[in-house]
């Protein structure tokens, strides 16, 4: 005898913007929305949130107080169908692509594809005018690619790479030594 998995209800129905508004701070933790279909992150690794919580801490202090840098927030990349990404502003909600500068990704294993692929098409589609992603090497360093949007394409366009240490000056100037 073999036994069938039957997906919830919930797999298979597509989430408004206004559903998704009125739902808790502890419903939408852990999701994400894509083109109205809730998509359930995996729990992150203690080094990527170590390396997140890095980065947010070294890119709030280089922004100033009119940002904010965060590890935990929802970007609304578009309304029908609603697409959420993880991301934060102050005081702004739902937050916008226009009120982000710069979009953070650590790859880990299981969003390998939607980091380093989907995801910088959504947020170049969206405006947002830098991106970075942070890559954590087999050999322990981690290495941070960086991406500025072209408007005229509306595309991204390599930027730096670092292995390490990030000493970027755009959108911030910021040194975070991420080997440490």
């Amino acid at each position: 005898m073999t036994a069938e998995m039957v997906a919830p209800a919930w797999m298979h129905t597509q989430v408004t913007s206004e559903q998704y508004d009125a739902w808790s701070e502890e419903q939408c933790a852990g999701i994400e929305i894509v083109d109205g279909m809730i998509v359930v992150s995996p729990s992150p690794s203690k080094r990527h949130n170590r390396l997140a919580r890095i980065l947010a801490n070294a890119l709030d202090s280089a922004a100033g107080p009119e940002w904010n840098a965060d590890t935990d927030f929802d970007v609304r990349l578009q309304d029908v169908p609603l697409t959420n990404r993880r991301a934060d502003t102050i005081d702004v909600t739902p937050t916008r692509p226009e009120h982000v500068a710069l979009v953070v990704e650590v790859v880990s294993p299981g969003s390998e594809t939607t980091d380093r692929i989907v995801k910088v098409d959504q947020y170049a589609r969206a405006g947002i005018p830098f991106y970075w992603r942070v890559e954590q090497a087999p050999t322990g360093v981690p290495l941070v690619y960086t991406y500025l949007l072209d408007p005229a394409s509306g595309t991204y366009r390599d930027g730096d790479v670092f292995a390490g240490t990030v000493k970027a000056v755009a959108p911030f100037a910021v040194e975070v030594d991420l080997g440490a």
